[in-house]
Parts: C-alpha cells; sequence; structure tokens
C-alpha cells in the first residue's frame, strides 16, 4: 500500500515539526504557508528540523497559498488561532469531496473549521509540542509531548486510526474519544503558560514561585469547563486543579521538573512578542472560555485581568515578574 499524502497547512513550529517526520518516514507531503521566506527556504534548501542530538533535513515541495496545488485531501491545519478563519477561506473550494481536516492548534478551532467545510470534514486534535521556528527552513525541536486525535463526536473513526499511525513517525500519538476533554484540559495549562510570558524567565521558575496564582488561574479555567471531562497529559493532571481538589502542590512539583527537563524553557506566547514580534493567539484560545463562563453565570477576574495585562505587554508595557506579583497580590 502506498503512503497516505498530506498537505500541511502552516508549516511553522508544530506544522513543521510534523511535516519533517512524515515526509521522512515516506509519506508525500505538501506544505503550505504564508511566510513567503519560510516557503522559499523549504523549497530551496528542504525542511531542516534541529534538535539536540543532531540536525536532520528532508525535500519536500512548499508553495505559498495562491501558488499551491488546486486540490486538498488530508490537510493538517497548524495555522495560529486568529489566522483560522482566513485559511478556511482559502482552503474550503480547494478540500476534495473525500478530504478533510485536522486541527492541530491550540484552542477550540473545530466549530469554526466546521462551519466552512462541515463537521463530517472536520477532526479534532490535541498537540502539545515545544518547537520553534529557528529561522526560514528551520524548526527547532522542543522535546516531546502529546498528541492524540479523535472525532469532535467522541468517535475513534477508520480516518482517525490512519492519521494516528502516520503521526507515529513523528512520537507518541494517539487516538481518543475525548478530543474536547484534552483541548479544556490544555486551556488550564494554558492559563499557566500564558501568565509567565507576562516576564522574562524561565516558565517552571515563574510557574514554581508563583504556585497560588497558577493554581488559581487553571481552577478558574476548569470551572469553566462545566461537566467536561479533563485529561491528563504530559505531567500536567487536570484533576489536581479543580475548585476544591487537593494534591495541586504535588502535582505542580512534577510539572515543574518536567517543563525544567524539556529544552525549551520559553512559551511561544513569550517568544512571539520578544523575538517574533508578532500578535499572540491566545485572545482568541480563551474567548470561548469566557463565553462558557458568562453561560454558567461565572466571574473569571484573574483569567481576564491576565489577559488584559498581556495585551500591555504586546502593546509595548515591560515584560516583568512584577505582574505576576502584582495578580497574587489580588488573591
Amino acid at each position: 500500500m502506498s503512503e497516505r499524502s498530506y498537505t500541511v497547512v502552516g508549516g511553522g513550529a508544530i506544522g513543521g515539526t510534523l511535516a519533517f517526520h512524515l515526509a521522512k518516514a515516506g509519506h508525500p507531503v505538501v506544505v503550505v504557508d504564508a511566510d513567503a521566506a519560510h516557503v522559499a527556504a523549504i523549497s530551496s534548501q528542504g525542511l531542516t528540523l534541529v534538535r539536540p542530538e543532531g540536525t536532520e533535513r528532508v525535500d519536500l515541495p512548499a508553495f505559498v497559498p495562491d501558488e499551491a496545488p488546486p486540490e486538498l485531501g488530508r490537510v493538517l491545519l497548524a495555522v495560529k488561532a486568529q489566522a483560522t478563519e482566513h485559511a478556511m477561506q482559502w482552503l474550503e473550494p480547494r478540500l476534495a469531496a473525500d478530504g478533510f481536516v485536522v486541527s492541530l492548534q491550540n484552542g477550540l478551532n473545530e466549530q469554526l473549521i466546521a462551519s466552512f467545510v462541515g463537521a463530517g470534514r472536520t477532526v479534532g486534535a490535541f498537540v502539545n509540542l515545544f518547537a520553534d521556528v529557528a529561522e526560514p527552513g528551520v524548526v527547532r525541536d522542543g522535546g516531546a509531548g502529546a498528541l492524540v486525535v479523535g472525532e469532535p463526536d467522541g468517535r475513534i473513526s477508520g480516518r482517525v486510526e490512519e492519521v494516528v499511525a502516520d503521526l507515529q513517525a513523528w512520537g507518541p500519538a494517539k487516538a481518543t474519544a475525548n478530543v474536547e476533554g484534552y483541548l479544556w484540559a490544555k486551556l488550564g495549562f494554558g492559563a499557566m503558560l500564558t501568565t509567565t510570558a507576562l516576564a522574562d524567565a524561565p516558565m517552571a521558575d515563574l510557574i514554581d514561585r508563583h504556585r497560588p496564582l497558577m493554581h488559581a488561574l487553571a481552577a478558574e479555567v476548569f470551572a469553566a469547563a462545566g461537566s467536561r471531562v479533563l485529561e491528563p497529559f504530559d505531567q500536567f493532571d487536570p484533576a489536581v486543579y479543580l475548585p476544591g481538589a487537593d494534591g495541586r502542590e504535588a502535582a505542580t512539583d512534577r510539572l515543574v521538573a518536567w517543563l525544567r527537563s524539556q529544552p525549551k524553557d520559553r512559551s511561544g506566547i513569550w517568544r512571539d512578542i520578544a523575538v517574533r514580534h508578532r500578535p499572540v493567539e491566545v485572545f482568541h484560545h480563551y474567548a470561548p472560555v469566557l463565553d462558557e463562563a458568562a453561560a454558567l453565570g461565572i466571574g473569571l477576574p484573574l483569567l481576564k485581568a491576565v489577559l488584559k495585562r498581556l495585551g500591555d505587554v504586546e502593546a509595548g508595557t515591560a515584560m516583568s515578574e512584577d505582574h505576576l506579583t502584582e495578580l497574587e497580590a489580588h488573591l
């Protein structure tokens, strides 16, 4: 049987990492990315993955959207959350009748994707990869993470099993009947990482030094999750951060130790602000959380305060650990 082909839309940290491993395993892979310099570098020099154990390169075709193939089948969508609507406007007329889109993104994007191509051509996924684009055509691997794929309605379909089998070329990808539970769990973890972007210091150190703040943030997000069953991943256990739960200190010990073991010590949010000078995506991640909370009659004052300060930092206010100290003082 021939290897299944994929189009990776968004060839950055997540998309580039997975495109590399799929191509290395022999799958026909096409990368589509809006960054013309990134596309040009991949086209002329291949896609390079930098890891602690060495650097590797694979050759694969890459295109800017206007020059991409006219029909797409299996699509791995890895654009930033705020670019989802624009990407889907481009993608929808090009998606084959039997094609489908796997959302390998942060946040809750499946409903928006389905509004363009239909629920039957939308697949959910959760991904927790610590990677970065080092320069055009070069992705720096940030260590092992988690990746699960599932139908948004809870089924583990044949196509999910195929995608999972193929993504195991990267690592321990698996199928799930509760992709939503993973996505909501990551929103709690992501609130912690978002807060660390307010200061120029390692994620692990900031989470360790500001545990009451981090615990309160995760509890707020999970209160908005309602009756959803939250799924653990890597060294993050959402159950202990539920309102009123026990075991947070020991769980945070494990989380901090795991973060310190990763090559990447700062979040992608920090990098977007401090290095790449581009808009962060977290405001899009947490808009549905705020909507869910409002529907439940729950206020999320701490999350709103973090997002407000992040907006200030994005606009030019200095990064400082004082932001975290001041937020913690109001708990």
